[in-house]
């Protein structure tokens, strides 16, 4: 008998078995599977490499792109003609991204700006103690810490002022973090130093001296 899952798969050559989903089988096809990638990367994407994550050609993900970047400054789509949408498609530095629309630069900087009042979440807690006790240090050794990607977590306590990049690493290049004065102080500490033991209050990254020596 014959699932949806398995449906979802079986198309030119794809199948559980090659990692390539049927796109034609999903909502919105080429043109949607490429949006919803492009909505979590973290850099500009090629098209290369999304036509190898999809499953299609090159040339089907390029048309795609633009289709996407047309219909988000206003061109096509639903909306009238000359709506833009408050985000674009960008092809920059070999890559397409998403990016709010330069017109509305103040709402968002006044969002981000109020933000900075929330509270951290448990997962920007966790983060910003690595670095506090391990500083300078990459994100790369941050995540292979935590287990998980951190990188818009390291973004949002940038934000926060909470910390800022302290340089390079020599062998890797990687950028490297460290605290800042405002973190002590919202901390009410003089110095690093004062710093208090780990263990008892973040169970769970007492054996952070184990990554020391570890190379990424």
């Amino acid at each position: 008998m014959t699932t949806a899952n398995q449906d979802t798969w079986r198309v030119n050559g794809s199948g559980p078995e090659t990692g390539i989903p049927d796109i034609a089988g999903m909502p919105g096809g080429v043109k949607a599977a490429v949006e919803a990638v492009l909505m979590v990367v973290d850099e500009p994407a090629a098209p290369a490499e999304l036509a190898a994550v999809i499953g299609v050609p090159e040339p089907e993900v390029l048309a795609a792109l633009t289709e996407l970047q047309r219909e988000y400054d206003g061109y096509t789509g639903d909306g009238p003609e000359g709506a833009p949408r408050g985000f674009e498609l960008r092809d920059v530095a070999g890559g397409w991204r998403i990016f709010s629309r330069a017109d509305f630069a103040p709402v968002v900087s006044k969002f981000v700006l109020e933000g900075q009042s929330a509270r951290l979440s448990q997962a920007a807690l966790e983060t910003l103690a690595v670095i506090a006790y391990r500083q300078p240090v990459s994100r790369a050794r941050v995540s292979a810490i935590r287990g998980v990607n951190v990188d818009s977590v390291v973004r949002t306590l940038v934000q926060r002022g909470l910390i800022v990049d302290a340089g390079t690493e020599t062998i890797t290049g990687s950028l490297l973090y460290r605290t800042t004065p405002y973190f002590l102080e919202r901390l009410g500490l003089g110095s690093l130093d004062e710093l208090p033991q780990i263990a008892p209050h973040l169970p769970g990254l007492e054996n952070l001296a184990e990554f020391e020596d570890t190379t990424y």
